[in-house]
């Protein structure tokens, strides 16, 4: 197989991808977990790369949860240490393939170095345009959703709109992801076969390819896989198949 198979008219406009099994790989072979990390950091590369030459639109990483801050505390340091790194390292990869960076989740909770960086590099992609990458980082669900009901609430309260007003379009534009498309295919590495808080709502219609291969080891040709799959199936939205073959 090679990426000249898919069918670029069927490619999913928003790939989001649970990167999961950095702690395990790096068990399997007797590393520090460490180590597991360094080497997952290096397929995020690989995969934006892929993506791009794809012509893929838009691409989520979840890099980092809300629950993720219960790991040990030296796991989250080396987590953090090993973004600001990519941020800076991968800049000149993002303006070169003319990719926009995006961040979803509770901003703020990350630490100074880590927000000082990425606002930096936030700036500096903004007019690019080949693909969005976001990363969703110190990001859950659950909390984008309860803080999307208290701006709703609060506007409500002050009479900026009224409870009739509100649609799923309402709701979008109070998500982090309210620039953003619905996600179109998840994909989830390790063999865990769960959502983990992650895009509850933009997932409504999503596809999903669970693949029991480690982060680290998530090749092209293991992504050219997982899109042949998905462009494999029948996508209905509630409808019959006769209704979406007419």
């Amino acid at each position: 197989m090679n990426d000249q198979e898919l069918k670029k008219e069927l490619l999913p406009t928003h790939l989001a991808i649970i990167m999961d099994g950095n702690g395990r790989w790096a068990k399997q072979k007797g590393f520090l977990r460490t180590l597991g990390h360094e080497n997952g950091a290096k397929t995020v590369k690989k995969t934006i790369e892929s993506c791009t030459k794809m012509g893929i639109k838009y691409l989520t990483l979840y890099a980092f949860s809300t629950e993720n801050w219960n790991r040990p505390k030296v796991e989250v340091q080396t987590l953090m240490r090993i973004l600001v790194k990519a941020l800076k390292k991968e800049l000149k990869t993002l303006m070169k393939h003319n990719i926009r960076l995006n961040a979803i989740g509770s901003l703020n909770n990350l630490p100074e170095s880590v927000r000082k960086e990425l606002t930096e590099v936030l700036e500096k992609t903004k007019e690019n345009s080949q693909m969005t990458l976001s990363l969703a980082l110190s990001y859950g669900s659950r909390e984008e959703l309860i803080s999307a009901t208290k701006q709703l609430c609060d506007k409500v309260k002050n009479n900026i709109i009224s409870i009739e007003d509100i649609d799923e379009s309402v709701i979008n534009n109070h998500l982090y992801t309210r620039n953003l498309p619905d996600v179109d295919l998840v994909i989830r590495t390790s063999g865990e076969q769960r959502i983990s808080n992650f895009l509850l709502w933009q997932i409504a219609y999503a596809e999903f390819y669970f693949t029991d291969i480690l982060w680290p080891d998530f090749s092209e040709q293991h992504l050219i896989e997982a899109l042949l799959n998905y462009q494999s199936r029948e996508r209905r939205f509630g409808k019959t198949s006769e209704q979406v073959k007419n």
